[in-house]
């Protein structure tokens, strides 16, 4: 049997790096405490593969400095942003060590909120509300731009009439029956480009998206809108966020399903108040 040589394999990425750097930002203002918990993970590609192929740790930057050099720009630089500081990753690492060719960062947030007590917020009191989490990417390669991505993931969603689905195709394999009154439940991902960094509001921009997922999921507040299939939804979110800025390139629905129990047995009628609730692995992304 014949064995493969060196000379004969053409090395396309050997990056690494630092994954699940966790920690709490906290800054000051007077009495007044502000926080940020991220997790960032921090990937790079060096110009020669040597100690991919040798051995040769010489040029290897330890993922142990890399997770020391993020909690410094932490400390140095706060967390203006999520997108700021996944930014000031990537131009350190480009700018500090010229072995560098490739350098990508992700960081997402925990999703804390300043508590709030008879209406007044609190000074330095916090309580998580798991309403989606923000997240962003920036990458760069050595002379090419910095390029930032952001998003929002885990995003639970519901709502209990406005929702069905008819008219699909059928076949012999088809079991499933037409609905024109379900739940409508899923679970999203969305994730846009702000291509070449530029000066972007950040906060401004992710907050914006938010309200346009939830309005064009829910609909007007006093009646809805009907869904006739995840899909079209994904759709409509799609559709209004673009209306709003041009960054969208990627939103996923993951769908929960409730199926009402026939209480028919039990002697009684169940008009859809008890549902039971199975996760299919399905998503649909536009």
């Amino acid at each position: 049997i014949a064995s493969t040589q060196p000379c004969d394999v053409e090395v396309l990425n050997c990056e690494y790096g630092k994954n699940t750097i966790k920690f709490l930002r906290l800054h000051r203002e007077g009495k007044k405490h502000f926080v940020k918990e991220v997790e960032v993970c921090t990937h790079l590609r060096l110009t020669s593969a040597h100690e991919y192929l040798d051995g040769n740790n010489s040029l290897v930057i330890p993922t142990d400095t890399i997770k020391n050099i993020v909690l410094v720009l932490a400390k140095k630089n706060g967390i203006p942003t999520l997108e700021q500081f996944a930014i000031d990753i990537c131009k350190h690492f480009m700018t500090t060590f010229c072995q560098v060719a490739y350098v990508k960062t992700y960081v997402q947030e925990v999703p804390w909120q300043r508590l709030h007590e008879n209406g007044a917020p609190h000074i330095h009191s916090f309580i998580c509300v798991p309403d989606g989490i923000r997240f962003c990417e920036a990458e760069q390669c050595r002379n090419g731009p910095l390029v930032v991505f952001a998003g929002i993931k885990d995003l639970k969603l519901m709502k209990t009439t406005q929702s069905g689905f008819e008219g699909f195709y059928k076949d012999e394999y088809t079991t499933l029956p037409e609905r024109n009154d379900r739940i409508l439940c899923g679970e999203l991902f969305c994730k846009w480009s702000y291509g070449e960094c530029k000066d972007f509001d950040f906060d401004c921009i992710w907050n914006k998206i938010r309200e346009c997922i939830l309005e064009a999921f829910s609909g007007p507040p006093d009646c809805g809108e009907y869904s006739p299939s995840y899909q079209k939804t994904v759709n409509s979110i799609q559709m209004l966020v673009l209306s709003k800025v041009s960054q969208v390139i990627e939103t996923v629905l993951n769908n929960t399903f409730y199926n009402v129990v026939d209480m028919k047995n039990l002697g009684l009628t169940n008009d859809k108040e008890v549902s039971k609730c199975s996760k299919h692995n399905l998503a649909w992304t536009l």
